[in-house]
């Protein structure tokens, strides 16, 4: 099987990548903007045309979309997060090949769910900022294409790679310059926030698994668990063997619960609303949980990698940072 994987450098291309490089049924091809791409394409700036033409050349019976950015102004991310996707899609539906398109969208799509609920494919999504919006917008274009098209939408990704600009990446950076100065304590903010939290390996058998299923429209890709953060905390300290004290910062009352991690030794937080970062950068609120179940029937996908072994394998690359 012929696969054509875009993005293969970002955090979740790179497992999706190598989950297929270990299958050896397939022939991968990795297009993108990086001199260790196969073929180097700007897919928010190139033609539909001239993708199109790669397509006819190249004939992979399916296509993966991993690439996309999770930072910038609206423009950016619509141009890399949008435009690129009707660029594929375009080419998609111009070229002999009759791929399969196998779409990673993302749960910030949905938007704020209510807490203690669990948000399956139906739920009406409300992105809550432009990042939602410009992926549910992708979305949109890949279910309208008329293409064999599926969209995985992953809840929060976390193991080895994990950004150091996410949550538990700024955390175990956090606990590592702690533990690297002798601080016998941490100053937490915003730990109050749940996600459900899916190791990006999972995520990769999952994107195997649809590219070598029939199943079309929307999937979540998640566990089923919603996670408070400072639990997660709590499990990030046993695994890095930080003895010292754990102080959540309660959120100042005129505001919410931040979704990012304020870190602080010996600061109060910010006397002024307006000077901190807006809450919950992620658009999701203080709540999400994925409905799994028409992932289990329609990819035969379950996760296998727990949380605990998820934040070790993102201890280990801090750790090593010491």
């Amino acid at each position: 099987m012929r696969v054509l994987l875009l993005g293969a450098n970002g955090f979740l291309g790179r497992f999706v990548a190598d989950r297929l490089l270990a299958d050896p049924a397939v022939h991968l091809t990795a297009l993108g903007r990086g001199d260790d791409a196969d073929v180097r394409f700007d897919l928010a700036g190139g033609s539909p045309g001239a993708l199109t033409r790669f397509l006819d050349a190249v004939h992979p019976g399916v296509v993966i979309n991993c690439a996309g950015t999770t930072r910038g102004g609206a423009r950016e991310l619509t141009r890399h997060n949008t435009v690129a996707v009707a660029t594929v899609c375009e080419a998609l539906r111009r070229s002999g090949c009759g791929a399969r398109l196998v779409q990673v969208g993302c749960a910030s799509e949905y938007g704020p769910s209510q807490p203690g609920s669990s948000t399956a494919e139906d739920a009406v999504p409300r992105p809550g900022g432009p990042y939602g919006v410009s992926k549910l917008a992708a979305t949109e274009l890949v279910l309208g294409s008329g293409l064999d098209a599926v969209v995985l939408r992953v809840f929060s990704p976390v193991g080895p790679g994990t950004p150091a600009g996410s949550p538990l990446g700024r955390l175990a950076e956090a606990m590592r310059r702690a533990m690297q100065s002798g601080d016998g304590e941490l100053k937490l903010g915003g730990l109050g926030v749940q996600r459900d939290f899916v190791d990006v390996r999972d995520v990769a058998r999952a994107v195997h698994a649809a590219s070598l299923s029939a199943a079309q429209g929307i999937v979540n890709i998640g566990t089923g668990r919603a996670v408070r953060l400072r639990d997660a905390a709590a499990v990030l300290a046993r695994v890095a063997g930080y003895a010292g004290a754990l102080h959540e910062l309660d959120a100042p009352p005129s505001r919410p619960a931040m979704a990012t991690i304020g870190v602080q030794r010996g600061e109060s937080p910010p006397e002024h609303p307006a000077a901190g970062p807006s809450p919950y950068p992620d658009g999701c609120g203080s709540w999400q949980q994925a409905d799994v179940r028409t992932a289990r029937d329609r990819l035969g996908w379950r996760p296998r990698i727990n949380l605990e072994e998820s934040l070790a394998d993102i201890w280990m690359e801090a750790a090593c940072r010491i």
